[in-house]
């Protein structure tokens, strides 16, 4: 005969200055939301000049005069077309969206997920894989070396458009983009000390 199954404990009632101190946690919903339209904006300022790219490379002036305002492009001579610096600059800008976007939805949902409340997506085919496993350290090391792509994609656009800049500005991005990576290794080693730690304590 199966033993009967042992009932679940009862949760201890919390106080009523604790519950409201738990509670509080719902005042970042705001926050979680309003990062939501901006990834709206972000997913229109894409449309918009992938659009462009488009029409300039159909021949429209109006839309490469707007490509290359949008990008910080000075040429030597007047355009009268695309060129391949121009369409480099153009899909390194996308692709910064791209990252900044994905930025977002790692905030929004790995954050939401860790200081808000749980989604129970668990099983969820489209599940992110790094969610099983998220908490705050994890969280800040991925979001360091998001972080870090995106620097990288500007330092690389400044670098192809270098001819614009003054070199003090390409000093000071290059020393910018070292101190994020010194930082997001600062990160990730602290955090396995301590996962080494934790697995030794146990």
């Amino acid at each position: 005969m199966d033993s009967p199954t042992p009932s679940p404990k009862p949760t201890p009632a919390m106080g009523v200055l604790p519950a409201f101190i738990f509670a509080s946690r719902w005042l970042q919903v705001p926050l979680y939301l309003g990062l939501i339209m901006a990834q709206g904006v972000y997913v229109w300022h894409f449309l918009l000049e992938l659009w462009h790219l488009i029409e300039a490379a159909f021949g429209s002036q109006e839309a490469l005069q707007a490509l290359v305002t949008s990008i910080g492009y000075k040429p030597d001579a007047p355009l009268t077309g695309l060129n391949e610096t121009v369409i480099m600059l153009v899909v390194l800008a996308l692709i910064d969206v791209v990252m900044i976007s994905n930025l977002l939805i790692m905030v929004i949902i790995g954050g939401y997920e860790t200081f808000v409340s749980r989604l129970n997506i668990e099983g969820h085919p489209d599940q992110p894989e790094w969610l099983s496993h998220v908490d705050a350290t994890v969280l800040k090391v991925k979001l360091g070396l998001s972080i870090i792509g995106i620097s990288s994609i500007h330092l690389l656009k400044t670098f192809i458009n270098a001819a614009n800049y003054d070199p003090k500005v390409l000093m000071w991005q290059t020393m910018i983009h070292i101190a994020f990576l010194l930082s997001a290794l600062a990160i990730a080693f602290t955090d396995r000390l301590l996962r080494n730690n934790h697995q030794r304590s146990h």
